[in-house]
């Protein structure tokens, strides 16, 4: 298993790849300028070919390119499994109606082929930058598209095909180390249970609002094994910082009031503590069993700053046993954690 040295926070780029909103070049330059500023050497940037349909990957590439920065100072990972291809229709197949003003489209490639292809566009997309960290992006969602039971098991295969090809990458010294990345924490404990890994990225799952007993267990014994767990999404797709969308689901008040209830009641004992919400959902995720880092995207330079301090803070011991009081983090949880 390979050591990797992971800052506190790592600076996600789907914002880069016009993510909800098209942004300039100079902006995209900015974000990734403040990233570098604010992060100890190697700054980690975590990319993939499926944002944007690879314009994340050449947007970073362009930007530290512009800025001068070393190879030697920056860690990129790339999440493989999406290939660019030609635009033949008025907006992506991929993910319609959430990216912006892209020129490309994208196709899934997870096999063994497929995922050295995808390795490889990356890195001519970076542009005299190399991606270190590589993994299969979103296998859970590659596996709940299988049609039956035996379109399921070679989805499966395919899937550790891939993992063969980054192994190589690894055995040959071109990556430094591969990981899984996934938003149903179970896909990655099956892949870990086949595939010995360096690090593990869990989205959506491990939250304030949200940490399942088996989920930390899970977690407890990657702690042992040694294996990096990178934690992000930890404001569940937004929700909890105040958008509509609960782990990138619109939301209804009335349907789903029972989020709104939560929400309203975290947000109360926030005030009364003078805590922002986000403060709260980074110190939870940050000190969750065995992990080492935290996520963090912004469309915005000047948020890069206050990201990174939020790994920082210092939540009062009270707060979380108030949270605990009203219900609003597990019993089981506050009890062995907090």
């Amino acid at each position: 298993m390979q050591e990797i040295n992971l800052p506190k926070v790592i600076f996600g780029t789907s914002g880069l790849g016009n993510l909800y909103v098209a942004l300039s070049d100079d902006v995209k330059c900015a974000i990734v300028a403040e990233s570098i500023r604010y992060s100890p050497k190697p700054a980690v940037f975590d990319s993939a070919g499926k944002y944007g349909a690879g314009l994340a990957l050449e947007s970073l590439g362009r930007s530290l390119t512009q800025l001068n920065v070393s190879p030697s100072d920056v860690l990129i990972s790339n999440k493989l499994g999406w290939l660019r291809t030609t635009l033949k229709t008025p907006e992506p197949t991929f993910e319609p109606g959430v990216w912006r003003d892209l020129k490309y489209d994208a196709i899934q490639r997870i096999c063994y082929e497929g995922i050295l292809e995808c390795y490889e566009q990356g890195n001519e997309l970076l542009g005299g930058y190399q991606a270190e960290l590589v993994s299969v992006h979103d296998p859970d969602e590659y596996l709940a598209a299988a049609k039956d039971e035996p379109d399921l098991a070679q989805r499966y295969r395919d899937i550790l095909d891939a993992y063969c090809a980054l192994q190589e990458l690894k055995r040959h010294g071109k990556v430094k180390a591969i990981g899984v990345g996934s938003k149903d924490w179970r896909t990655i404990k099956k892949i870990t249970d086949d595939v010995t890994l360096d690090w593990v990225m869990i989205a959506n799952s491990m939250t304030v609002h949200s940490h399942p007993r088996e989920l930390v267990e899970f977690m407890r014994e990657l702690e042992k094994q040694g294996i990096q767990i990178i934690n992000s999404a930890v404001f569940n797709g937004g929700f909890l910082t105040g958008s509509a969308y609960y782990n990138y689901r619109l939301t209804d008040p009335v349907k789903d009031k029972h989020l709104y209830h939560w929400r309203e009641l975290f947000y109360g004992l926030c005030a009364d503590y003078k805590i922002k919400p986000a403060d709260a959902c980074v110190a939870f995720g940050l000190n969750a069993p065995g992990v080492k880092s935290i996520a963090l995207s912004t469309a915005n330079a000047e948020r890069v700053s206050q990201n990174v301090a939020l790994a920082y803070l210092t939540i009062p011991a009270q707060f979380w046993k108030d949270m605990k009081a009203h219900g609003l983090i597990d019993e089981w949880y506050a009890s062995a954690y907090l």
